[in-house]
């Protein structure tokens, strides 16, 4: 094999191997986000673990993107929740338009540091809410604050957090 030849098959190999790094890197980004709870992303469990005896509040949050004729907010701006104890939010969604909508929520939770230890059972935002013109639904969330929170030097002070979401519209193929 002559040198010229060589170096094409490296670079070629170079190429389809970013190719393919590229096309990992959005579920490896994932992988690593869920992981350390950055950018507060949180978790999911099956269940709760038990609570501790010790209140954390949990403030709540609702957005539109631009493009989605829906109004969302939640029923209960926060709720006090022992840590540790399974608990649920209820966030209701109108469809404003003249016609059936498809939205998905993306969620958030702050201070980021706390992410890592907020963790959702059950959650609307798993699953894409078609709503029809004018109807409005009522969304549950359960969830839990993992109690090793309290272990954690940078989270332990921790005493509100925020979970936030913002519902987005799916463009469905005509």
């Amino acid at each position: 094999m002559t040198r010229t030849h060589r170096t094409a098959l490296l670079a070629a190999l170079g190429v389809c191997g970013m190719t393919g790094l590229g096309f990992a890197s959005v579920p490896l980004y994932r992988m690593f986000c869920e992981a350390t709870g950055l950018d507060g992303t949180t978790n999911r469990a099956e269940d709760a673990p038990g609570a501790v005896g010790r209140k954390i509040t949990v403030a709540f949050d609702s957005n539109v993107g631009k493009g989605l004729d829906w109004a969302f907010r939640p029923e209960v701006e926060q709720d006090t929740i022992d840590i540790g104890a399974r608990d649920m939010a209820f966030f209701t969604a109108t469809n404003r338009s003249g016609a059936p909508i498809t939205g998905t929520a993306t969620f958030n939770v702050t201070p980021a540091q706390a992410g890592r230890y907020f963790t959702k059972i059950q959650c609307f935002c798993f699953t894409e809410q078609t709503l029809q013109p004018g109807e409005t639904v009522r969304m549950p969330v359960t969830y839990f604050v993992d109690p090793k929170l309290l272990d954690d030097p940078d989270a332990r002070d921790i005493d509100t957090i925020t979970l936030s979401y913002t519902f987005y519209p799916i463009k469905k193929p005509a």
